[in-house]
């Protein structure tokens, strides 16, 4: 039916009245923001710095557009019995420990030494991964996750970090206290049984997790279940996503791999909460200096220098302009952000932060520093790390409607 000329004022009205949606403004500014920091790195810090900043910023656009995400991928295999995001992450793990091997046994590249997250395990890498498990479940994301969603849009995302931040800096006041919880000496796979005899041990480790998910979700459906999302976009997937999850752990493995070579140590991510919580209690005359967890030389030097010379600083950054602008080119932005969130729904996203602040610290590191990183680095406490926090996240799964979510 034909529109009157009054109708078509009122259409014209409303459309002159819509709120705008800024995403290519977004766009713009994500690139600016890349474009300026990288420079600004490069002419104050050093091309390393630099570089690593473009690859925090690339690992963000990676965990967005494959939706690449630990704590949602562990909660539909508890609940429903789908283990495409676990087998994804045994991929991921199998590549990037095929690509740091040669650089781990040859200790050094680009003219600086190289070395994987290697720690014992004891009481304190149990607690902290398992905090850490029941802490990503109702923070709704792990500290990747929570960062590509504050990127993505997610207001929920700023609370969890909130008490990330919280709970890392109480873990440096009495770090001392955990440290002296036994412990096992550092295992790493290819020291006690060489390269090869190490790198066979992880992928059988490896096969071993991918076959029980595989077997158990068959078991349930009677065949493997698809989860990703589908490509609705062909070619301009490229940019727009989404991405399939065996993309996402391909280009991951990578990332790390590349940022091992350029750092010297794997990818990471909650040092860096540490050391802004500790900065910003300084502002109110507290020392953290006097803690033990502050009393390592290398970390007084980054408390005491500007935070753009601190490596995880910068990619913790630029993963969340990473993930601004591929939700800005996926559309994320068209749509407005929800700030009004249920108060259970808060509160659980700041006490899971919190747990997983706390965790991160006795436990050597998250999902990427202790589980990623630990394990392509046939480090034991790695594998301890995701036994640990599977197990927390059993009860975080159970917890999570209790903050509203609905799983």
């Amino acid at each position: 039916m034909e529109l009157t000329a009054q109708q078509r004022d009122v259409r014209a009205k409303q459309a002159a009245n819509a709120p705008k949606h800024p995403t290519a403004w977004i766009i713009a500014v994500s690139c600016l923001i890349l474009i300026g920091g990288t420079l600004f790195l490069y002419s104050r810090v050093s091309w390393q710095q630099a570089l690593l900043y473009v690859l925090g910023a690339f690992g963000g656009f990676v965990l967005y557009q494959a939706h690449f995400g630990f704590t949602s991928a562990w909660r539909k295999f508890i609940l429903y019995r789908q283990g495409e995001g676990i087998r994804a992450q045994m991929i991921m793990m199998a590549v990037a420990s095929a690509l740091f091997l040669p650089l781990l046994v040859k200790g050094s590249v680009l003219g600086h030494p190289v070395s994987g997250y290697v720690f014992g395990v004891g009481v304190s890498v149990i607690v902290g991964a398992f905090l850490f498990g029941i802490g990503m479940q109702l923070g709704d994301g792990c500290a990747s996750g929570t960062l590509y969603h504050i990127g993505g849009g997610d207001a929920n995302g700023i609370v969890t970090l909130i008490g990330f931040i919280a709970g890392s800096v109480i873990a440096t006041a009495h770090f001392d206290v955990w440290a002296k919880m036994p412990q096992l000496e550092p295992f790493s796979f290819i020291g006690e049984f060489g390269a090869l005899g190490g790198f066979l041990l992880q992928l059988v480790l490896l096969a071993a997790v991918y076959y029980v998910v595989t077997v158990a979700e068959k078991r349930r459906y009677g065949q493997l279940v698809a989860t990703s999302l589908e490509n609705r976009h062909g070619w301009k997937a490229i940019y727009k996503g989404p991405w399939s999850l065996l993309v996402g752990a391909l280009l991951l493995a990578a990332t790390n791999a590349l940022v091992l070579m350029i750092s010297g140590k794997p990818w990471g991510i909650t040092s860096a909460f540490a050391l802004w919580g500790a900065k910003f209690v300084q502002l109110f005359g507290v020392d953290p200096t006097a803690w033990a967890y502050w009393q390592d030389e290398a970390k007084r030097q980054a408390l005491a220098n500007p935070l753009y010379y601190d490596t995880t600083t910068v990619m913790d950054i630029s993963l969340m302009v990473g993930a601004l602008l591929a939700a800005a080119l996926a559309g994320r932005y068209t749509k407005p952000i929800q700030w009004k969130r249920p108060t259970r729904m808060t509160i659980g996203a700041l006490i899971g932060g919190l747990m997983m602040g706390y965790g991160a610290r006795l436990a050597f590191g998250c999902n990427i520093g202790a589980y990623f990183g630990g394990i392509a680095s046939f480090s034991a406490h790695g594998w301890a790390w995701f036994v640990f926090a599977f197990l927390g996240s059993l009860i975080g799964v159970k917890l999570r409607p209790y903050c509203a979510y609905k799983n």
